[in-house]
């Protein structure tokens, strides 16, 4: 995992959120992280400006490691990456390596089966920020913008990972899928594309719906879930002090928002693995 913007934008809090993100990801399949490794993707640090960020986005890494528990154990640096007197984003590329209780039980990341109670939990997305849009995928594709500042709150992704390797470990979740770059509306595609399995919120749409289905707030994942394991998950979710809220159901053959989208899973799959 990797996000150059996050990391332009404030290269501490960008360097906390790849190792958060790399992190989420391995126990959104119930793993443990075990240990991570690095590449790091700078300009010339010879500049006062590239080594701050150079050095501000180590000490973010090393403090969401510390938090979660989890060392760099090896990695790289690759530096005076420019262009005609221009750098790169600053990017450190964080990889994973986690540990499965039960290797014949990974959670998978698409909606399986129709009729299932789809789940946020984490951050309250409810009540979109326009701060949630730093540095997103839409901003800079649709606006042509980087602007902003990303925020992340380490405990509670400490907190929302542990809830997550619970709640798999007991066999409560049909699917779990990391809410990250493109947001909550980018992964609901993802489950459905995965699972060949169509979605439809019941929740209201707020009025700024950009930043409700495209805002990047970290610490989220979406869960699908049977009907009867509700009431152990949401016990499940009090003990970790997780926010959590329905979203919508499993279903059909597209992803339905509302009166803002009805896409057929076959348009969103060509879509998704046609190259720009």
């Amino acid at each position: 995992d990797g996000n150059g913007r996050y990391c332009y934008l404030d290269p501490f809090r960008g360097g906390q959120i790849v190792v958060a993100e790399a992190c989420r990801n391995l126990s959104c399949t119930g793993a443990e992280p075990l240990a991570l490794t690095d590449c790091l993707n700078f300009g010339d640090p010879e500049r006062p400006d590239i080594y701050f960020q150079l050095e501000q986005a180590i000490r973010g890494m090393a403090k969401a490691c510390r938090a979660l528990g989890v060392p760099i154990v090896s990695g790289n640096v690759s530096l005076y990456n420019e262009s005609q007197g221009h750098p790169i984003y600053p990017t450190p590329i964080i990889g994973g390596l986690g540990l499965l209780p039960d290797p014949t039980y990974a959670m998978k990341s698409g909606f399986i089966q129709e009729g299932e109670k789809v789940f946020l939990v984490g951050s309250n997305s409810l009540r979109p920020r326009l701060s949630d849009l730093a540095g997103s995928e839409y901003l800079h594709l649709i606006h042509n913008k980087v602007v902003g500042r990303p925020t992340i709150d380490i405990g509670l992704e400490r907190a929302l990972q542990s809830f997550c390797r619970k709640a798999i470990a007991d066999r409560l979740l049909s699917s779990c899928h990391d809410c990250s770059d493109g947001g909550l509306l980018v992964c609901l595609a993802e489950s459905c594309i995965i699972g060949n399995t169509g979605f439809r919120n019941t929740i209201q749409i707020p009025k700024r719906w950009d930043v409700g289905l495209f805002g990047e707030q970290q610490s989220r994942i979406v869960v699908s879930l049977n009907k009867k394991n509700i009431t152990e998950f949401e016990k499940i979710c009090n003990e970790f002090e997780i926010n959590w809220c329905t979203i919508g159901t499993t279903g059909g053959d597209s992803l339905t928002i509302s009166s803002l989208m009805d896409i057929p899973i076959s348009q969103l799959a060509d879509a998704w693995g046609t190259p720009p």
